[in-house]
């Protein structure tokens, strides 16, 4: 588990959206051998977000389920407004604004938040600097054509 210093990154969306980019970012924290909590500061965004990890592509899955739901600490990937870390997750992803709360006991924290919403804009530039200025490590990711590139 991860101490005070958890790792950030800012995941700036340029070119898809979350729905896009999303399911390959939990893909890659799956095959890292950690558990994902997708924390979002809309509760409606759930339901679209649990159907979409179901439905996204047709040859697989990600295991996952709604923080609410009986059993769902031991998904793999967990889908929350809370701020408990209810599934012992190492990475926390979060979206729509979402607060970060405490990181201690993450090993990274995963901001996405999309370009084009200024608001969302202003909120991740905030959280920037809070966050590095609370010691916590910081990297900036911005989408290009090929994916991604580490801008900071």
């Amino acid at each position: 588990m991860a101490d005070a210093t958890c790792e950030v990154w800012f995941y700036h969306l340029e070119r898809t959206g979350l729905d896009q980019v999303l399911p390959e970012l939990l893909e890659k924290t799956l095959a890292r051998g950690w558990k994902a909590l997708v924390r979002t500061a809309d509760a409606d965004r759930i339901e679209h977000l649990d159907g979409w990890l179901w439905s996204y592509r047709d040859e697989s899955f990600l295991p996952h389920a709604p923080a609410s739901e009986a059993g769902a600490a031991r998904q793999p990937v967990l889908l929350t407004t809370d701020f408990e870390n209810a599934n012992a997750a190492e990475a926390l992803f979060l979206v729509d604004g979402a607060e970060p709360g405490e990181l201690s006991g993450f090993a990274r924290c995963l901001v996405v938040f999309d370009g084009a919403d200024p608001g969302q804009l202003a909120a991740a530039r905030a959280l920037w600097a809070r966050l590095k200025g609370q010691g916590h490590p910081v990297s900036y990711w911005k989408q290009q054509a090929r994916g991604w590139e580490k801008q900071a």
